[in-house]
């Protein structure tokens, strides 16, 4: 194997009286291997430690999740900054069944995609268990709000901090940072699109008063009605990007990435 295309880490992480999950890297790029029990696990974990923190007067710095397909790898070969994101990240989930093949053929498994369209819905589900409170920032106008009021419907007894479509603009923050101030969030879903929404949250983690700060692409859009998602059954083959790709044609520059990753793949493989 050479190196760069997979390379296990090694080293546990604690988190909240269990271990952290080893992080590997593909094509340069750490990935945790983690399922969506686990994530769910560790989310649970960092919501607690910041709320005991905050009952003792003391304030701990948000915790970045970032949803890794073929896509982020790509860009993150030629895109230094977006690359030291990925890798300041406190947990880096494999979103994309590319991401899954890669690490499989050079001996590692990771067992299942933890993508951001199916996460809204388990970290809400968790959240609505548990009493956190979720924000919801990003998309046009109205979508957050209309996101929320689905997932509210969905889940009994969510707690909706806030919602509001801002935007990753400078000039924005400042009350987009008050808002969060008075809503407190515990979860905080950011929807600009990869990789404005990774980027904008790495640069105002120390300045978020959430727990975890989440980039959800596209996944407001899907909760709204806005946008049809695959069927089940292509989400399941692991074929949503043609779906993707048949009902918004506009994105075929975007796609040219999933062959480029394939290639990048054969191409750090041993001779």
């Amino acid at each position: 194997m050479r190196e760069g295309l997979v390379r296990g880490g090694g080293d546990l992480r604690e988190g909240m009286g269990f271990a952290r999950p080893r992080r590997v890297g593909v094509l340069g790029v750490g990935i945790d291997c983690v399922d969506f029990a686990l994530t769910l696990d560790l989310i649970d974990a960092w919501v607690v430690q910041r709320r005991a923190a905050a009952a003792h007067g003391m304030a701990l710095p948000c915790r970045q999740l970032c949803t890794v397909n073929p896509e982020f790898i790509v860009d993150a070969q030629r895109d230094a900054a977006f690359a030291a994101v990925l890798g300041r990240a406190a947990l880096c989930v494999p979103d994309g069944v590319g991401v899954l093949w890669a690490a499989r053929r050079a001996g590692v498994t990771l067992h299942e995609r933890v993508t951001g369209s199916d996460g809204i819905y388990r970290i809400c589900e968790r959240a609505a268990a548990r009493g956190w409170r979720v924000y919801f920032l990003g998309a046009a106008p109205g979508i957050a709000e209309r996101t929320a009021q689905a997932l509210q419907a969905r889940y009994a007894g969510l707690a909706v901090a806030g919602a509001y479509a801002g935007s990753p603009s400078p000039a924005e923050w400042p009350a987009i940072e008050r808002r969060l101030a008075a809503s407190d969030p515990d979860i905080l879903f950011v929807a600009y699109g990869h990789p404005k929404q990774d980027l904008w949250i790495d640069a105002r983690l120390a300045q978020m008063p959430a727990a975890v700060a989440i980039g959800v692409g596209g996944a407001f859009d899907f909760v709204a009605g806005v946008t049809p998602r695959a069927p089940r059954w292509m989400r399941r083959l692991g074929i949503e990007w043609l779906h993707r790709l048949v009902t918004q044609p506009w994105r075929w520059r975007r796609m040219l990435k999933l062959p480029q990753f394939v290639g990048m793949v054969f191409l750090n493989e041993p001779d």
